[in-house]
């Protein structure tokens, strides 16, 4: 998961993702207001959140691929572990998620 700080930046880091094929999948979720201290001062701002599917194995690639196309100066870069999940969904993300860019 990531934030974006307005929806052109959102977009353009959606499709690095997935033209890389680092990840399966990107939900670009609505705004929200996010509210975190950023030296030393108390911020508040509405970013665009990017749901990104991917697989353990890939998220070196996808972290360089967001650090390289992030606005931010310290992108939120965040990895949740994955209990369980339909096989026949998880299987479709290790595919698709293969690292092998693609032209577009």
């Amino acid at each position: 998961m990531t934030n974006l700080p307005d929806e052109a930046s959102a977009a353009r880091v959606a499709r690095a993702v997935l033209e890389a094929r680092v990840a399966a999948c990107v939900n670009r979720l609505a705004p929200c207001q996010s509210e975190y201290w950023w030296q030393g001062k108390l911020e508040q701002a509405q970013e665009w959140p990017l749901l990104i599917k991917t697989t353990q194995g890939q998220y070196a690639a996808l972290e360089a691929v967001i650090r390289a196309e992030h606005p931010y100066d310290v992108p939120e870069l965040i990895a949740w572990p994955l209990a369980a999940g339909l096989p026949a969904y998880l299987g479709w993300v290790r595919a698709e998620a293969s690292g092998a860019a693609t032209q577009s």
